[in-house]
């Protein structure tokens, strides 16, 4: 039990690398009025990822943690690193939710099972952050930092949001079921399921 404790921690602490690296390195910032941004990214892939692999808490938490650092390392997003965490965390809960509660992808051996759970997790979670990202983003600009650009960021936010939920589902899905096989052939399936509960 103890090791499964630790290694819960260490992979949360690697999906929380992962995806700083990925939403920092490897996104295309667009440019917004009032000194505004957002991006295309695939920060997002790796919170699924996580809540595939790990659950939906610790996968959450790993993407959360990771977005968030890239938030506060960023000027430009540093005002939204706590909107980010909760945002990130609440992805990771509900494709959890889906792939573990409701799908039960880990006592499935069928893969085209696994990859209807899979996708309907990725789908449910970042389906969620295509409708809060962006309403939420609106009110904490227009709200908490009164900018008046709100309205006009909020159509950018949409669509951007929009295509990192379309190729993080891709991208997440594709990922899964390209390391499920070497988590089972490894002998580290058994502590994912464990992981997940």
């Amino acid at each position: 039990m103890k090791n499964e404790k630790v290694w819960k921690i260490a992979m949360t602490g690697v999906f929380a690398a992962l995806s700083y690296v990925v939403f920092t390195f490897l996104q295309f910032k667009i440019w917004l009025p009032g000194g505004d941004a957002t991006s295309i990214h695939f920060g997002n892939a790796v919170c699924v990822l996580g809540a595939l692999i790990l659950g939906g808490v610790y996968g959450g938490i790993g993407g959360a943690i990771g977005m968030t650092i890239g938030d506060l390392l960023d000027p430009v997003y540093v005002v939204y690193a706590p909107k980010t965490f909760i945002l990130k965390f609440c992805i990771g809960l509900i494709a959890g939710l889906i792939a573990h509660k409701i799908g039960k992808i880990n006592e499935q051996t069928d893969q085209k099972q696994i990859f209807k759970w899979a996708l309907l997790a990725a789908i449910g979670g970042l389906l969620f952050n295509v409708i809060f990202d962006p309403l939420i983003g609106y009110f904490y600009k227009l709200v908490l930092l009164g900018k008046p650009a709100a309205e006009v960021t909020l159509s950018w936010n949409v669509a951007a949001t929009s295509i990192n939920a379309i190729l993080s589902t891709i991208a997440s899905v594709v990922i899964y079921m390209a390391l499920r096989p070497a988590l089972q052939k490894s002998g580290l399936f058994s502590q994912v399921k464990a992981a997940a509960k």
